[in-house]
């Protein structure tokens, strides 16, 4: 019966509810990719994004702390998450983007989350 009752508070534990996932920040929607991507790994780990809307407009993506390798991770900030900058929600989660050389990985994992999060904010919105 406790050994239930402990597998019954993970369980609920790692259902985090929609407010978690999507917040507001200066002025912005914000999807946290924590929980959305846990399931999806790079070379050295899973990549949780933030992702920025505004006016149904991606602003900017930040990545969050990670294990990636930093030399191959500053190539994912500086080449890939600016690639949905500026598009529309809709047409940033069905944006084709081509992978980081040398961060293959890494980048892949990047892209599967950026697509999880836009798909999560648009069943929300």
């Amino acid at each position: 019966m406790l050994l239930a009752a402990a597998l019954t508070g993970v369980t609920l534990m790692s259902l985090r509810p929609a407010e978690d996932i999507i917040t507001k920040e200066n002025g912005m929607a914000v999807v946290n990719t924590t929980s959305l991507a846990e399931d999806v790994e790079g070379y050295a780990g899973t990549t949780p994004l933030k992702i920025y809307i505004k006016g149904n407009k991606i602003d900017h993506i930040e990545a969050l702390k990670n294990l990636e390798t930093p030399k191959y991770f500053a190539l994912i900030k500086r080449d890939l998450l600016n690639k949905w900058n500026g598009l529309v929600v809709k047409k940033a989660a069905a944006q084709e983007v081509d992978v980081i050389t040398g961060a293959t990985y890494s980048s892949e994992s990047v892209i599967e989350n950026v697509k999880r999060g836009l798909e999560y904010y648009n069943k929300k919105k």
